[in-house]
């Protein structure tokens, strides 16, 4: 993940991830590479089930307005979060086996409107899915 978000998106100003429970600390160790390669902390101060205070964060606060944000969440309440964001989702429930997708959200205006969501596949191992 480390050369492959600055390659497709550039460099993030910010890094969220879940934060570490008992099962898993999984998204701060898939985008440590990133932050160190980038030179940024993690943000890990949410819980998995926090994704409203997160997108309630975000979305209030002007040091994100235009900024990249980069959030790897658990992939289950992803879509919930995606949602929270103002997002529509291109799925409601996040396949069980997907672990190679990345959804982008681009803010454009200031709308009403759910904004679409770009899924969009890594391709960076045998077996990921092609769509």
């Amino acid at each position: 993940m480390s050369p492959y978000v600055p390659a497709m998106f550039g460099k993030p100003d910010f890094l969220f991830a879940t934060k570490a429970s008992e099962h898993s600390n999984r998204p701060v160790e898939t985008i440590t590479p990133l932050a160190r390669a980038i030179g940024l902390p993690i943000h890990d101060d949410y819980p998995d089930n926090d994704y409203g205070k997160l997108a309630s964060h975000l979305t209030s606060d002007d040091r994100y307005a235009g900024k990249l944000v980069l959030i790897c969440w658990h992939h289950g309440t992803i879509p919930k979060l995606a949602a929270a964001l103002g997002g529509l989702p291109p799925e409601p429930h996040w396949p069980p086996r997907s672990f190679d997708r990345v959804w982008m959200l681009e803010y454009t205006t200031a709308s009403n409107n759910p904004i679409p969501i770009s899924n969009l596949p890594q391709r960076l191992l045998f077996g990921d899915s092609p769509q």
